[in-house]
């Protein structure tokens, strides 16, 4: 496929008062080893943000954790504060040297990030704002509240949770108009269908993180690549079309710092698959 013919062609999707293609992309490869610090080569992390919009891609997430702050950072230097693209962030997790996710939902903590947030994407309103872990030494509900609030003042425009259950989320939505949730779900990782279908009735997007594992897409690798042998495609891009295929409400954000990777990404929102292999993959986990 010639790099002219490649454009994002994924159905779209309501967040907020913003239409968005399903097919986003996710920004927390774009920093160095185990996603401290900065990536060796910021320009080319630059060019496939720029490219990615070019591609037609118009959802791009990342978090304040990411780097610390080096993948918002690189968003606002690429991309700036662009009209036609939706950029979602998240805050709730500390980072440190060793790598590790700490859980951090303080109010106060959270209050002082969307600061920081703001100023590195070069922007006076977060598209969308998203809770990045329920932190155990926090009220869930003091939490979200502060979100809530965020929006209130007009900080953020739409409020989003990620890593919850379905009672988290029911909690949440009465604070909040819950536009999103982020949770762990792939062809071989179905923990969050409970989620997911709590989405679906309520017409809430749902980004699954991970979508295209590789280890996960092994466990199920015999009846991918029989799909992707008969399309000419990836593993990856069958994982990808069967994500967008499986549910009206998914929003897929593979991530990559590598332009190949990115425009095989993109080209699998053209890939169609037959509803009896669409139903293959989902039954191939179970």
């Amino acid at each position: 496929m010639s790099d002219d013919t490649i454009e994002n062609e994924s159905d779209t999707f309501e967040i907020g008062d913003t239409t968005v293609h399903r097919l986003g992309f996710g920004a927390m490869r774009l920093c160095g080893e185990k996603i401290i610090g900065a990536p060796d080569d910021e320009e080319t992390a630059r060019e496939v943000l720029e490219r990615a919009v070019d591609l037609g891609v118009d959802l791009v997430d990342t978090a304040d954790s990411y780097g610390p702050g080096v993948s918002e950072r690189l968003i606002g230097e690429a991309l700036g504060d662009r009209d036609d693209v939706l950029v979602a962030t998240k805050a709730g997790l500390l980072r440190n040297s060793d790598g590790d996710w700490l859980a951090h939902g303080d109010p106060d903590y959270i209050r002082n990030q969307v600061l920081a947030s703001l100023d590195r994407l070069r922007t006076d309103t977060i598209d969308l704002y998203q809770f990045h872990r329920p932190d155990p030494d926090t009220d869930f509900e003091d939490s979200v509240q502060t979100f809530a609030e965020l929006k209130d003042d007009g900080f953020v425009r739409e409020v989003g949770l990620s890593n919850v259950s379905v009672e988290q989320l029911e909690t949440a939505r009465e604070y909040v108009d819950v536009a999103t949730v982020q949770n762990r779900y792939n062809l071989a990782d179905r923990s969050s269908a409970d989620v997911l279908e709590v989405c679906e009735e309520n017409d809430i997007g749902f980004i699954p993180w991970a979508p295209i594992d590789a280890d996960d897409i092994d466990e199920v690798g015999d009846t991918v690549d029989e799909i992707a042998d008969a399309h000419d495609a990836t593993r990856r891009q069958v994982a990808l079309a069967w994500h967008l295929q499986h549910s009206d409400v998914v929003l897929p954000i593979p991530g990559t710092s590598n332009p190949e990777h990115l425009e095989s990404n993109v080209a699998a929102s053209q890939l169609s698959l037959e509803e009896e292999e669409v139903t293959r993959l989902t039954d191939a986990s179970e």
